[in-house]
């Protein structure tokens, strides 16, 4: 994991973690790193310090912690409080939009065919060359067959799998 320093285009600093560099590059080129205060998208990068290793550490830790004098006058104004953050939306509008399609034509071929398991290829290459009747069907099959009854001339698509609504 990476924490990176970032800042959008209307000067918010915030910081976030990736799994990795590229990781980053990906969410922001999709539009999925945005700004927590304000919601924009055009974020950058900011110059960090690099992290000091376990030495450096345990030194900041033995240090002597020393007092820090504080006063409260009846004239000091309280700071306003900034709104929270508002939540980051892990996909977009419009992905959110295809996942709904996947999802609605996978139901709609699994609540209009059979489904026929890994007897897929030769379930519609008997149905191809008329051997049983036609009917919609869905099931397994792997590269090689799914290759194989393309090549002679049998129309198969792939059904869209969709993540869970967990993910």
């Amino acid at each position: 994991m990476i924490r990176y320093a970032l800042a959008c285009d209307s000067g918010h600093d915030f910081e976030s973690w990736f799994p990795s560099g590229a990781s980053f590059d990906a969410q922001r080129a999709r539009g999925l790193v945005e700004c927590p205060v304000c919601g924009s998208t055009a974020v950058e990068k900011q110059l960090m310090a690099p992290a000091l290793g376990r030495a450096a550490k345990r030194a900041r830790d033995e240090a002597p912690v020393k007092p820090v004098e504080t006063a409260v006058t009846a004239e000091a104004q309280v700071p306003e409080t900034p709104a929270p953050p508002r939540s980051l939306a892990l996909l977009s509008e419009r992905e959110q939009a295809v996942r709904a399609m996947l999802k609605a034509v996978r139901e709609h071929v699994v609540k209009n065919s059979d489904y026929v398991g890994t007897s897929f290829a030769d379930q519609a290459r008997k149905m191809h060359y008329g051997e049983i009747e036609h009917r919609s069907i869905y099931g397994e099959a792997n590269g090689a067959e799914t290759k194989a009854l393309i090549e002679e001339g049998i129309e198969v698509q792939p059904l869209p799998g969709v993540p869970d609504d967990r993910n």
